[in-house]
């Protein structure tokens, strides 16, 4: 009964969520691009180019329908938090801005037969977000996730912004995430993503090689496994580019003794090991892209899965195989924190795309020698 009550749920969620979105596409209305860290998510989310955007503004199954009015009140601060709330304000205000001039924002992932054949595949989409370069290179963002709560707006909206403002395009992926994520899902996503941006990268107005890969907490784990050569978990696997960079903040690397629990809520029936019981530290060689990755000393979350086991066993495995690459360990940089405005990571974003750039340049001089 449980189940079904979850199901039903859920159902009854996606129907309230695409209702409004269809009727300010339909009607064209347009909102306007007033939205403060302290605007109620109720008024966001009624935004009429919030809503024609598609933008996915909730956290999964976190937000049920019995606990949307418990939120409707609650402040886009408090939602995220106040280390993101400031970026991601501007990110939906610039969002809304490109709306209103006629750029379509969300993109989905699979074709309707690929989506019949796999229902799931309904929530894999992007989010675009055009930069002031036309013809440059693009990243892909990827939020964390906490089996059933996922981060879009906390670290996908905040860190478009920033990027942004770098003159940077980017797309925030939504990946399919709790039981949704079975057989792999989220790499599928990954890799249908980058697959998406490329083939369609006159469109976007992007180059469609050494493009990075932006990546937060358990997305970076999903990251740094696409990132790899494997032939059943990387990029190759599924046919598509190297990323020019991988820029992590606060990685994932060992789900260490989650692994089971994991097992049991995502794929309880897998039939061998998938994406989570797998090391990022494990699939490192010297074939693998330029990496910028920090945690900070005071992150909780990383702390409950045995500190140790992460960020500093990347780093081993770098150093150990030659990769280029930049590690910070802050003092002060909790995670959840995104851009880190107000923390000790604050500017690591411009920092590691100019890490990027540079070892994009340095790979270009190389091919030219």
């Amino acid at each position: 009964m449980k189940l079904k009550r979850v199901l039903a749920s859920a159902l009854l969620l996606a129907t309230l969520l695409t209702l409004p979105a269809r009727a300010a596409q339909a009607s064209g209305a347009k909102g306007e691009a007033n939205i403060t860290p302290d605007t109620p998510m109720a008024k966001i989310r009624s935004n009429p180019s919030v809503m024609g955007a598609g933008l996915y503004t909730y956290n999964q199954e976190q937000d049920t329908p019995r606990d949307i009015r418990k939120w409707k009140d609650t402040t886009l601060r408090e939602y995220v938090n106040d280390c993101t709330a400031e970026d991601c304000a501007k990110g939906l205000n610039r969002m809304i801005e490109n709306y209103n001039s006629g750029i379509q924002i969300t993109y989905k992932l699979y074709t309707d037969e690929e989506i019949a054949a796999v229902p799931t595949r309904q929530k894999a989409e992007i989010y675009y977000f055009p930069g002031s370069d036309p013809g440059g290179k693009f990243v892909l963002v990827i939020g964390g996730n906490a089996i059933h709560t996922s981060a879009e707006m906390r670290e996908g909206v905040s860190t478009a912004e920033w990027l942004n403002e770098l003159g940077y395009t980017c797309f925030v992926l939504r990946y399919r995430i709790g039981d949704q994520a079975a057989d792999n899902a989220p790499l599928e996503d990954v890799s249908r993503a980058v697959r998406y941006i490329t083939e369609h990268a006159e469109q976007f107005h992007v180059q469609p090689e050494d493009y990075a890969v932006l990546a937060y907490s358990s997305g970076g784990q999903i990251a740094g496994l696409f990132a790899s050569d494997s032939d059943t978990l990387g990029y190759k696997a599924y046919g598509v580019s190297k990323p020019g960079a991988l820029l992590l903040g606060y990685p994932v690397n060992n789900f260490f003794e989650l692994k089971p629990v994991w097992g049991l809520l995502i794929d309880p029936y897998a039939d061998g090991p998938r994406y989570f019981d797998y090391n990022v530290s494990d699939y490192i060689t010297p074939d693998y892209p330029p990496v910028y990755h920090w945690y900070g000393k005071n992150d909780v979350t990383l702390a409950k899965m045995y500190t140790p086991a992460q960020g500093r066993v990347i780093e081993k495995a770098l150093v150990k195989n030659g990769v280029p690459h930049i590690f910070h360990h802050y003092h002060n940089a909790p995670h959840k924190i995104g851009p880190g405005r107000g923390t000790d990571a604050e500017g690591w974003i411009t920092e590691a795309v100019a890490f990027w750039e540079s070892q994009t340049a340095a790979k270009a001089a190389d091919t030219a020698a």
